[in-house]
């Protein structure tokens, strides 16, 4: 039969039994040499099968696609191999997703707040619910059922499945599953008639108010929130401003970062990156601000009253300084976020240009500006090279 030279391809071998030549593979799968006999006689063109199919396995398995049982569904090792695939639950699978979340943010790839974000609906919601079912066992009806009893906004809907989907199409590629549950799901059609509408409103502090709440608090705390009213900015940008962005002479705020989960990024859009006017009662409170941090190493603007360290996220100003300093002043709670929404409405309805108030929040245009604040918007003159039609010096001396 010539065996010796039909035994030269690498892997390749024939083995002479009581019933004649046959052909073994051999290779290398998850650490360990694997060999399998291919019911085939030993003749020159199963040979050459043999190595293309062996060429084939090598290609799948460097590709990370490569299932036992579907090029040796007898085999013992099959078996072995993919029991404990079969058996993976949505909860372990969920547990990797969020490990190559971490390492994601590691990278720089992913933000921090993304990663938090993710940690809530995965330990909030879809390990209790999901955790213990088997990825195989996961059905479109018990999925579709579910997504329908959720009384959150179709935004969170879609986020709290996104996890969700990314598992079950990372099983889907490696063969654990045959289809992607959610695939098989109208979604679009169940959020729009299943879901409730955001309930949250743009609801502004009045001047009064705003003179209430700066009356009831003093130091770093009122040079805070002066600041905060009369700037725009959000609360993570207010949080991550650094003396050297502060250019007095030109009057100018420059917002280059923010601080999310203790974290310092970049503003997500070029929009977002911005020179912000320093209208007269925010200067006011930076130069009431100097004597508090100006030398600090940190070189942030706003601290913490009773340590002198800069803010760590905007749930430390919310809790530790915010709700008890509306408490103290009888005002009604509104979120400190609601500050930029009073800045923004403030200067709309005192006839400022929309498209400047948009630049000046971060904004492409005014397509949010209108969107949210257009009850305030009188007529306006859009000209160039616009030029704030008020002093905004309600708290420069105070």
């Amino acid at each position: 039969m010539g065996a010796d030279k039909l035994t030269k391809r690498e892997g390749i071998e024939v083995r002479d039994g009581a019933r004649g030549a046959t052909i073994r593979i051999r290779f290398q799968f998850q650490g360990r040499e694997c060999r399998e006999t291919l019911k085939l006689e030993a003749t020159p063109a199963n040979l050459r099968y043999a190595e293309r199919l062996r060429g084939e396995i090598l290609n799948a398995i460097g590709r990370g696609t490569f299932s036992y049982a579907d090029y040796f569904p007898d085999s013992k090792r099959a078996k072995l191999t993919s029991a404990p695939a079969k058996k993976a639950t949505i909860g372990q699978r969920l547990d990797d997703f969020m490990k190559e979340a971490t390492l994601s943010v590691q990278r720089g790839a992913m933000s921090p707040s993304t990663l938090n974000g993710y940690r809530k609906i995965v330990d909030g919601l879809l390990k209790p619910k999901w955790g213990k079912t088997l990825m195989i066992e996961a059905q479109p009806a018990a999925l579709r059922s579910w997504i329908a009893s959720m009384d959150v906004t179709a935004k969170t809907a879609r986020n709290v499945l996104s996890p969700l989907r990314s598992i079950f199409q990372d099983a889907l590629n490696e063969d654990l599953i045959e289809q992607n549950p959610l695939d098989r799901i109208a979604l679009d059609k169940i959020l729009t008639k299943t879901k409730r509408k955001s309930t949250y409103e743009v609801d502004p502090f009045s001047l009064d108010e705003i003179t209430a709440i700066l009356a009831a608090c003093d130091g770093p705390a009122r040079n805070l929130f002066q600041f905060a009213f009369w700037s725009g900015l959000r609360t993570s940008e207010l949080i991550g401003l650094r003396w050297k962005d502060v250019d007095f002479e030109a009057g100018l705020i420059h917002v280059r970062q923010a601080v999310v989960v203790r974290t310092e990024k970049t503003p997500k859009t070029d929009a977002g990156t911005r020179d912000v006017l320093m209208l007269s009662s925010a200067r006011a409170a930076l130069d009431a601000q100097k004597q508090w941090s100006a030398l600090m190493k940190h070189g942030r603007v706003f601290t913490v009253p009773w340590t002198g360290n800069p803010w760590s996220g905007d749930k430390q100003i919310r809790v530790n300084c915010w709700t008890h300093i509306l408490k103290k002043a009888e005002v009604r709670y509104r979120n400190p976020y609601q500050t930029r929404h009073t800045y923004a409405s403030t200067l709309l309805s005192r006839g400022e240009n929309p498209l400047w108030v948009a630049q000046q929040m971060g904004h492409v245009d005014t397509e949010m500006i209108v969107k949210h604040y257009g009850r305030w918007i009188p007529e306006h003159d859009a000209k160039a090279g616009y030029t704030p039609k008020n002093e905004w010096n309600e708290f420069a001396a105070k």
